[in-house]
């Protein structure tokens, strides 16, 4: 369990973020991390986006105070202030996607080689099965994926922080109850300062958190992930993750099969992903953002859930989530999407379709 300085810890996470978030606008301001409004945007107007800065410091300060920094948090540490820098640097200069990529990789790299690395899988029939030379490839997808897709999902106001914060207790509470004290610490500090943020960000949102906030977010989430929910011996445990990380992964996973279908470049933004399906449907921008919340949540209800139950029921049940998750992504039109209802929808050119919650 946590002791009174953890405590102290969190809520100081909470406290730095909520209390920066002042000065950060206004260095936003000076330094031209500015968000325009364009064709593929919902906001009207120009936005402060460096939120994320609040977020990075609040964890950092709390982390260096709290934890013993060496080995894979020392990874941790490192790589997720270089996908920070790498991020704020295009929030205020609009960098290649190929540098932003590059970034991404590299703050990989530096996690990986101090030790935040998936060593094994799990052989439901034959125990471990270690990866080998594989272990790398497969962190580096994981960490590089994840942090692309808390970035995709940045779209309404309150949203990239309200799932992130959801997916962090979530793993700091599956952390907990593995024994992972210093890997929930973690998580927690994470969360407490995206709550400091939040305030400022829901609809009608003063800041953005921006590409070094998302970024930032999804590294952070990818390797507490591995270091808290993925080092058990459990079969279901390497499904743990992704299940808690459910919203941004399958948005991410549904807009690469609709891109296909369209036979439109997998990497061409579109304004199709579940936000912005939603709002096609009906929804008000608040509505939308507080109905992704409770999926997360309800997906992270599920994962700790799965944390109590054997394997094989284990392994039905996320079979009856995967098929209830398609199902729904079907009847939202997450799969194939209908982008002119859509922008007509959220531009307010035409009269959307109503659904009952």
């Amino acid at each position: 369990m946590l002791d009174l300085p953890a405590f102290f810890i969190i809520l100081s996470a909470f406290v730095v973020s909520f209390l920066s978030m002042p000065l950060v606008i206004k260095i936003a301001y000076k330094i031209g991390a500015i968000d325009q409004p364009d064709h593929r945007k919902v906001h009207q107007h120009t936005m402060p986006r460096l939120g994320g800065m609040a977020i990075y410091l609040s964890f950092l300060i709390c982390m260096l105070f709290y934890i013993d920094v060496n080995g894979p948090f020392m990874g941790l540490i490192i790589g997720a202030s270089i996908v920070f820098t790498v991020g704020m640097l295009d929030d205020i200069y609009q960098l290649s996607p190929w540098v932003k990529l590059l970034g991404q990789c590299a703050a990989a790299a530096a996690a990986i080689y101090f030790g935040v690395v998936v060593e094994f899988l799990t052989n439901p029939f034959d125990g471990l099965l270690n990866l080998g030379y594989f272990s790398i490839p497969l962190t580096f997808i994981w960490i590089v994926g994840v942090s692309n897709a808390i970035n995709l999902i940045d779209g309404l106001d309150g949203l990239a922080g309200g799932v992130s914060a959801i997916a962090a207790i979530t793993m700091g509470i599956v952390a907990l109850f593995q024994g992972q004290v210093p890997v929930a610490v973690a998580a927690f500090i994470l969360a407490a300062g995206t709550a400091g943020f939040l305030p400022y960000n829901f609809y009608p949102a003063k800041t953005f958190m921006g590409d070094g906030g998302s970024n930032f977010l999804g590294f952070v989430l990818a390797c507490i992930a591995i270091l808290g929910t993925a080092k058990s011996a459990a079969l279901i445990s390497l499904f743990i993750p992704i299940v808690i990380l459910g919203i941004p992964i399958f948005d991410t996973f549904f807009a690469i099969l609709r891109r296909i279908h369209k036979q439109a470049p997998i990497f061409k933004p579109d304004k199709d992903h579940l936000h912005h399906r939603l709002m096609a449907l009906g929804m008000s921008h608040r509505r939308s953002v507080f109905t992704i919340y409770l999926i997360s949540a309800f997906f992270s209800t599920v994962a700790i859930t799965l944390t109590f139950i054997t394997d094989p029921k284990a392994m039905l049940a996320l079979g009856l989530l995967l098929l209830a998750i398609v199902l729904g992504a079907d009847k939202v039109g997450l799969l194939t999407g209908e982008r002119e209802e859509m922008e007509a929808a959220v531009l307010g050119k035409g009269k959307p379709r109503k659904v009952e919650l």
